[in-house]
């Protein structure tokens, strides 16, 4: 079958082959053995039509003198009236070209031409040409059509222009020699599969530095074989520009601000606009935004001290910073910064003779412009609640537009937003340094002097948004030589848990002066928190009805080796004994303070000399999310292979059990028991009866002789006489003496009547009441603690200068 027309008869315009010239094959018989595809645009009819009869087909009567030619083999041209597919009549020239073989003989068969000749057919038929190019040529979109080869066929200026090429210089070019360099080849693919599948699609991409929504449909004939592809381009760069700033919006939300940390506020917005809105971006704030407080207005004409807080850069190294984060740098009235005083953001360039003048002040910023093609600016100031935090600086080098005032608009809501962000992490921070300032100061900052036990603690306060808590600790010497282990945690976060924190601890160690048991001081405790729940102050903070706390309250003797503890609802304390082994204590544990009406129960267990007790708070056994269980059991396993010294043990616990950014707060508190052996303590069981008060001095007073304590006989030898007469006149049996020789001295006499003495000022008559008063005169101090059996007297003086002081 005769082939397509000669390119160059084409308008660069055309769909496909000008029509003017269509191409058939013809057998001597006058059947149709070839049609073109010229043929079947001119004159309507498909391929199909071979086989048939060409008499029938151009409807031109078969005894017309081209048949004759046809039938002959000979040459002949002539016009004819032919007749369209759709019935309207053609004029036509018919031209009969005889096919010959090698040696110029006839086959059979002749190659058929038909064109248009009649002026006013061509004229209808260009009116109708021009009908069909004139909308594709002054269609507002780019349109083009290929072949089935992806060859252009036809393509209007507007395609052209979008390729930045000629649209006349187009045509025949295969698709892919024509794109720009950089596109995006998907277009390609997108494209080809239209023509390969027969369906059609959509694709969105981008041409050069333009957006654009591609349409592409397959072209097919009557017989529904696809033979090209229509495409038509929408120009959407500014629907996909205002599409783009509403996702960095929405992005903008879920990544700004995720923190409550300034300085990881500040690099959440510069990782958003770099590389999709600037090259390189810089944040500057006042320095004490970054401390929690509150800047000072900057004053207008003056220069501004501004720390860099973050900065981030497309490509690496590109510039060279003038100011290295963490650094303040000092930015004159005609630097980006003056924005901070007008309080509106700004665009500049190399046309901004503040910019220029800035720039060339340093040597760095001036490099950067010249050597890296630094063009254009902005700056926008970060303004939060009627508070100017800083300002953040963009720049472009390798974006090829300047900024416009639609990017100015955006970069505005963006650092509104890390505004926002920021003024909350500053006032999270400032809340945080007091509350965690608070916290430090109600906290025992240095353990007292005791020698029950040997201790040491650490306190880590939360790293997430909730604030510090209200955990705590104490260490409280007792009589006797004994010591109080406490630790606690008050619900919720933040100052108000603080000041509870605070509250219950004096509460705490006010009735450890009062010498009660650990489950009886629990008690008096939990009475208090209930009143605290129902506190107008505490009503006025928001915390009605939740106020609580967990305690759990510890109290060991030297001289016993016992220890007597009690918990109100908080975790048990986990003991390493001496020859290795680690036990969690099974406590019976009562409910959270301030639940009240539940009494609590006291355990009781003997502690070996250099046991490890570790006392600490839920935070330290339920971070990384683990179970109670789990928690005891890697807390177990740490303190199996303790270190000897307990600040390690306390590094080792922390390091070991806890994240880098705990989300609770934790107390911990490791102590390691000591004994007092039988030369430092002496006792005595008494009689009840009076004469008994002179051996009872007697036998101090050689204790202290064996003791090189002789010159403390006189005032024992009062205070021995003082409290034994007292019990054997107001107690009951038994009765004990018992001496102790440790920092101090000190003399308990024991009796089995819980009745307590009191101190009072005796009249000029009256024949008692002078003894105590006499005690607490000459000794360090005194006081009484019950008993499950009654109740001791005690009285502690210190150790002449001369004696066991000088042995340690």
């Amino acid at each position: 079958m005769a082939q397509r027309g000669s390119a160059a008869r084409e308008s660069p315009h055309a769909p496909w082959p000008s029509a003017d010239l269509a191409t058939l094959v013809v057998s001597a018989q006058g059947t149709v053995m070839g049609w073109s595809d010229d043929a079947q645009l001119l004159l309507g009819h498909s391929p199909e039509v071979v086989g048939r009869a060409a008499a029938e087909v151009l409807a031109v009567d078969a005894s017309h003198a081209a048949w004759d030619a046809l039938a002959t083999g000979q040459a002949w041209s002539g016009p004819v009236a032919v007749r369209h597919r759709d019935g309207h009549r053609l004029d036509v020239d018919l031209r009969v070209c005889p096919s010959l073989d090698g040696q110029g003989e006839g086959h059979e068969r002749s190659v058929v031409t038909v064109t248009p000749h009649s002026s006013g057919n061509r004229a209808a038929s260009g009116s109708g040409i021009a009908l069909l190019e004139q909308p594709f040529d002054q269609a507002s979109v780019a349109l083009a059509t290929f072949d089935a080869e992806l060859r252009y066929q036809r393509v209007n200026s507007l395609f052209g222009d979008m390729l930045g090429t000629a649209a006349a210089q187009l045509r025949g070019r295969s698709y892919v020699d024509a794109l720009p360099d950089g596109t995006d080849r998907t277009w390609q693919k997108q494209l080809r599969q239209v023509a390969e599948t027969g369906s059609p699609a959509r694709y969105h991409g981008y041409v050069g530095d333009r957006a654009w929504s591609f349409e592409m449909w397959p072209v097919k004939d009557s017989s529904g074989r696809v033979r090209g592809v229509g495409t038509a381009a929408f120009d959407n760069s500014a629907q996909h520009g205002a599409h783009q700033r509403l996702a960095l919006l929405n992005e903008a939300g879920a990544r700004i601000g995720a923190t409550l940390d300034v300085g990881r506020t500040g690099r959440e917005l510069a990782e958003l606009v770099v590389p999709r809105l600037a090259d390189f971006v810089t944040v500057d704030l006042f320095g004490p935004v970054l401390e929690g407080e509150e800047p000072a207005a900057p004053e207008a004409g003056g220069p501004v001290l501004l720390r860099r807080a973050a900065y981030r850069s497309a490509v690496e190294g590109v510039p060279r910073l003038a100011v290295e984060l963490g650094a303040t740098g000092t930015y004159p009235p005609f630097s980006p910064a003056r924005c901070l005083a007008a309080g509106r953001p700004l665009l500049s360039g190399l046309d901004d003779p503040d910019f220029v003048r800035w720039i060339e002040g340093d040597e760095i910023r001036s490099a950067g412009v010249h050597r890296d093609g630094i063009h254009s600016g902005m700056a926008v100031p970060l303004r939060a609640r009627g508070i100017v935090l800083g300002v953040v600086v963009l720049w472009r080098w390798t974006h090829p537009g300047a900024f416009q005032q639609d990017d100015l608009l955006l970069v505005e809501e963006l650092a509104g937003r890390a505004a926002v962000s920021m003024d909350n992490a500053r006032r999270y921070t400032r809340e945080h340094v007091t509350a965690l300032t608070l916290q430090r100061s109600l906290l025992p900052q240095v353990l007292p002097q005791q020698a029950a036990v040997e201790a040491a603690f650490r306190y880590l306060p939360a790293s997430s948004g909730t604030g510090v808590g209200g955990d705590w600790f104490d260490v409280i010497p007792l009589s006797g030589t004994r010591v109080a282990l406490v630790v606690g945690d008050v619900v919720g976060h933040g100052v108000h848990a603080s000041a509870a924190m605070g509250r219950l601890r004096t509460a705490v160690r006010t009735l450890a002066d009062v010498d009660l048991p650990p489950d009886e001081l629990l008690t008096h405790v939990d009475d208090l928190v209930t009143h605290l729940g129902s506190d107008d102050v505490m009503g006025a903070a928001g915390l009605p009805g939740e106020f609580g706390a967990t305690c759990l309250y510890a109290v060991y003797d030297p001289v016993s080796r016992l220890c007597v503890l009690a918990s109100a609802g908080h975790p048990p304390p986990s003991v390493l004994y001496p020859n290795g082994t680690v036990a969690t204590i099974g406590l019976r544990p009562g409910p959270p303070l301030g639940v009240g009406g539940v009494p609590f129960e006291a355990t009781e267990l003997k502690l070996p000399e250099s046991s490890l007790i570790v006392l600490h708070t839920d935070g330290l056994i339920h971070a990384h999310g683990r179970d109670l269980d789990t928690g005891f059991a890697r807390l177990r396993d740490c303190l199996a292979a303790a270190p000897p010294s307990l600040e390690d043990t306390c590094d080792r616990l922390i390091g070991s059990l806890l994240p880098e950014r705990p989300s609770d707060d934790v107390a911990l508190l490791v102590a390691r028991t000591h004994a007092l052996h039988a030369d430092q303590v002496a006792t005595w069981g008494l009689p009840v009866d009076p004469e008994v008060v002179a051996d009872a001095r007697a036998q101090a007073t050689r204790q202290l002789a064996a003791w090189g304590l002789g010159t403390a006989s006189f005032v024992t030898e009062l205070v021995v006489s003082e409290l034994v007469t007292n019990a054997i006149r107001y107690g009951e049996p038994p009765i004990q003496l018992r001496l102790i020789r440790d920092r101090t001295l000190i003399c308990e006499v024991s009796d089995g009547s819980s009745t307590a003495p009191h101190l009072r000022r005796a009249r000029t008559f009256d024949e008692g009441g002078r003894g105590l008063p006499l005690v607490a005169e000459v000794s360090k101090g005194w006081g009484t603690r019950h008993t499950g059996t009654g109740k001791t007297i005690w009285a502690e003086q210190p150790l002449p200068d001369d004696s066991w002081w000088a042995d340690l």
